[in-house]
């Protein structure tokens, strides 16, 4: 078993990197968190991995916090909770937004997440709720909006890889990019496309947010 891996990063992806170790290189699935929290291109990382073991494969996935790959662990462990699941929960959820959902058993943000339906919520929030009592409390983080128009296309693609809907992504999408195009000028063009990324996630997560009126900014 592969425990974690220590290595050069050299490619990136919004779901999966690729670390030369001694000259080896290793794919490893991740969720959008991990993927936020990377650094530049060919420095050395260290990814805490779980290896999962299939009839004719192995399939790594890796996270940078011990707690991200607990929980993710957590997730496999209920009833219809794969890897890839487990993986598009993480991306769709922080674990400081999953904590208090599963918790409070809100069934409705739990099925927000592409491939989420009802009783698969209904198993994790059964299942998991007690498990959870051992985690520390959730600490809300606040998620910038920023993004550059050219990058949107690139958004949108991440997006479907991710399994939400063309009209409900490119819909959060031009909330998001309408509020913050020109924000980051200064920005380079990965740290735009992580925000612009994980700004129209948090847009998508947050309907009721995304509907209220925007009449009462500062004068």
């Amino acid at each position: 078993m592969i425990g974690h891996l220590r290595g050069q990063l050299v490619d990136k992806r919004p779901n999966q990197l690729l670390v030369d170790v001694n000259g080896v290189g290793y794919l490893v699935s991740i969720p959008l968190s991990t993927f936020y929290a990377l650094g530049e291109l060919h420095q050395d990382i260290t990814l805490l991995v779980h290896t999962h073991l299939r009839e004719d494969s192995i399939a790594l996935y890796g996270f940078l916090t011990a707690r991200e790959k607990h929980f993710f662990e957590l997730l496999i462990s209920a009833s219809g909770v794969g890897p890839a699941l487990a993986l598009k929960i993480l991306s769709g959820m922080s674990v400081d937004e999953l904590l208090p959902a599963i918790r409070a058993g809100d069934l409705v943000r739990l099925t927000r997440i592409p491939g989420v339906g009802r009783k698969t919520a209904e198993r994790i929030v059964v299942e998991l709720r007690d498990k959870l009592a051992a985690m520390e409390p959730p600490q809300p983080e606040r998620v910038p909006a920023a993004g550059r128009t050219q990058l949107e296309s690139d958004v949108v693609s991440a997006l479907l890889n991710l399994g939400y809907d063309r009209r409900a992504a490119e819909k959060a999408l031009e909330e998001v990019a309408g509020n913050g195009r020109g924000a980051r000028a200064g920005a380079n063009a990965m740290q735009s496309f992580e925000a612009l990324l994980r700004a129209t996630l948090q847009q998508l997560s947050h309907p009721a947010k995304a509907a209220a009126p925007s009449g009462a900014s500062n004068p």
